[in-house]
């Protein structure tokens, strides 16, 4: 979430009123993509702008913009582990990545693939049809195993031990295919289990991209300790836990246990989220643009309402 020149209702009454369009550029505005949820956990619809109070680092904003978005195109990546902790998890990646694209896909969608391990590698471009999408999918070998067919790689050119890419991959995906999309309904779905060693990218550079881009963060887990249910989860799979809720909370998106959870009903309910959601915009009572972080808090007005939006933007 950026604060950028935004045209909204401004250009209607700039021609009623007659007026040089021009001034529209001097207005500043915040913008912030929110979905409502209720107790039940189904998606509300119905939001309005006065169901809502707005604060930025403690101080109260005035909405200026709030319309609903649910009929817009989706613009996705799909980013798949292949590293070697992953291996044990590979067929259940591809069954839950059909399952997402026969979910959540409409014809009107697109969506690009991305594969990952010590590098990461474009799969396949954007694309409208599933079917391709399984294919590249299909084809991809992971870190230890020879690909169907050369793939592209995101990201410069670097010397690399053998490992996992994970910051690097969402880092590059939101990069080099989602910032500069003019679609307004994006997100990243990342299935691994939030492991990383060789990256280049940390934690907060890829949280900043994915703000700025407005890109919501959907992490779909598999940890390693599930190959044995019942075992406790090791310090890894810990921490990899806590990395892919940390990114889902503070870009707006959302995490899923895969291994235990019901991952159609997940996949159902990141659909819901990106098509049932809502634009808001503010003008921000701190003028000045010293890039430093902006805390975003939304608070809704009737109970048993959950919202899920950016907790911040950069200043810049």
């Amino acid at each position: 979430m950026s604060p950028r020149p935004v045209i909204f209702a401004f250009a209607a009454a700039c021609l009623v009123l007659g007026q040089d369009a021009s001034f529209r550029t001097e207005v500043q505005l915040v913008n912030v993509s929110l979905s409502a949820w209720d107790e039940q956990g189904r998606a509300i619809r119905g939001l309005a702008k006065d169901d809502l109070e707005v604060w930025e680092d403690g101080v109260r904003q005035t909405v200026s913009f709030f319309s609903p978005s649910a009929n817009l195109p989706l613009t996705l990546g799909l980013l798949v582990d292949g590293s070697g902790s992953q291996s044990a998890f590979s067929r259940k990646h591809r069954k839950d990545l059909r399952t997402f694209l026969k979910t959540v896909m409409t014809k009107r969608d697109q969506a690009f693939l991305a594969g990952f391990g010590t590098r990461v590698k474009l799969l396949s471009e954007l694309s409208s049809d599933p079917d391709a999408l399984e294919d590249a999918l299909d084809g991809y070998g992971g870190s230890k195993n020879k690909d169907r067919h050369e793939a592209p790689r995101l990201g410069p050119p670097e010397r690399r031990k053998p490992g996992t890419a994970f910051y690097d991959a969402i880092y590059h995906s939101i990069g080099e295919k989602l910032a500069a999309s003019d679609q307004q309904r994006k997100g990243l779905i990342v299935f691994s289990d939030g492991g990383d060693n060789v990256s280049a990218h940390h934690m907060l550079e890829v949280i900043e991209a994915a703000q700025m881009a407005a890109v919501p963060l959907f992490c779909v887990r598999y940890t390693g300790s599930a190959v044995k249910p019942g075992e406790e989860v090791d310090s890894r799979d810990k921490y990899g836990i806590s990395v892919m809720r940390r990114l889902a909370l503070e870009t707006g998106g959302a995490d899923f246990d895969a291994v235990a959870g019901d991952i159609k009903a997940a996949f159902t309910s990141i659909g819901e989220q990106l098509r049932a959601s809502f634009e808001m915009a503010y003008q921000s009572t701190k003028t000045d643009r010293d890039g430093r972080f902006r805390k975003v808090v939304i608070r809704p007005k009737q109970t048993g309402v959950k919202l899920r939006y950016k907790i911040g933007y950069y200043a810049r």
